[in-house]
């Protein structure tokens, strides 16, 4: 282990010993998600930088600490990009912070999430120990299994040290079309076109606007771009304002999500079958994923947007700006709930990464 490791080794085993909890902490810039963060910060800032990077195998690893804006300037180089698009929230997020979280962009339905691209993982455990799981290349696939639980468990099982990415080209061509469609017409032609394999990459509904990014081959986009606009009246977007358009969506810049919640409003996250009808939400909807994730502010009680949420068959996450925040997550099954509470034992027997952050009792 180098200095840096060494030093976050040492610091974990100290707040074992004392069962002392520690915060794993990148750059904080999603400190607002999750319980509140508790206990001495473990500090992973200078834990950065690209170990390996081979276009040719589309395979990048680097430390946690590593700011994404830094990857992906890495990779656009090489026409190469984190085609699941996580959120930079203000620039500041980091590679570990990025698995942590779980949290993919536009793009998700189409590509995947987070998890469907690391390949492998280096982490610091309860006991100090650095441990090693999955490897460097898409064919090595043993222990991915620990990799993939990794991704969206926020700390509560270890500090991430290094992760390796599947990293795929950048689409050959892209086309934004704008359609003028309310809510549920626009769920409805968003599944048709799915289902008639239009190359769609991410979509995205708000007030009355149904924006969609085609992206693939040239001729691909181009025929397809023409039959839709030949369908639906449509409006194309200029490259530099669809480019704007997405980025804002990806990092919540978006005039839907800008600024903090409204008063006494929470922001949540509702996962629903995508071909679901418009859901009866209290407030300003935003739909994504093709009707998959539906995004709500509302001063409705917590067991209101779940009821909401289940009855269609999906979940609610408490995103941002609620007044309970150990209320962040629904509620896990019995089966689920054993299966996680095994897991953090096994990884973290004092119990001090990150408490509370995923869930109350973990």
């Amino acid at each position: 282990m180098d200095a840096v490791v060494t030093r976050l080794a040492d610091q974990i085993r100290g707040a074992a010993a004392g069962a002392a909890p520690l915060c794993i902490r990148g750059s904080g810039s999603k400190d607002f998600y999750g319980g509140v963060p508790v206990g001495a910060p473990l500090e992973m800032g200078e834990l950065r930088g690209i170990c390996s990077y081979e276009p040719t195998e589309m395979v990048i690893t680097a430390r946690a600490g590593t700011p994404l804006a830094e990857v992906e300037a890495a990779l656009a180089e090489k026409g190469q990009c984190l085609a699941f698009e996580p959120p930079r929230f203000g620039g500041k997020g980091t590679l570990g912070g990025m698995v942590a979280a779980g949290l993919a962009g536009p793009a998700r339905a189409s590509v995947g999430g987070v998890r469907d691209f690391v390949l492998g993982v280096s982490l610091l455990d309860g006991r100090g120990e650095l441990l090693q799981f999955g490897g460097q290349v898409m064919k090595n696939v043993a222990g991915y299994d620990v990799s993939r639980v990794l991704a969206g468990s926020l700390g509560v099982l270890g500090a991430i040290a290094e992760v390796s990415l599947k990293v795929p080209p950048v689409g050959a061509a892209r086309q934004t079309l704008v359609f003028d469609l309310d809510q549920g017409a626009a769920i409805v032609q968003a599944q048709q076109w799915t289902s008639l394999a239009v190359p769609i990459r991410a979509s995205a509904w708000h007030q009355g606007r149904l924006h969609v990014r085609l992206e693939g081959a040239l001729a691909a986009v181009e025929s397809n771009a023409v039959r839709l606009c030949a369908s639906h009246a449509a409006t194309a977007l200029e490259p530099e304002a669809a480019a704007a358009y997405w980025s804002d969506l990806r990092d919540h810049e978006h005039a839907f999500f800008r600024g903090p919640p409204p008063d006494g409003q929470t922001l949540w996250r509702i996962a629903v079958p995508p071909a679901h009808p418009p859901l009866d939400l209290p407030g300003d909807t935003l739909v994504e994923w093709g009707g998959g994730q539906r995004w709500v502010f509302s001063d409705a009680p917590a067991s209101h947007m779940r009821a909401i949420a289940e009855r269609a068959g999906g979940h609610a996450t408490a995103f941002r700006g609620a007044p309970e925040r150990a209320e962040t997550f629904a509620p896990l099954q019995p089966a689920l709930e054993r299966i996680h509470r095994r897991l953090k034992a096994a990884f973290d027997p004092a119990g001090i990464f990150n408490r509370g952050r995923l869930y109350p009792w973990l």
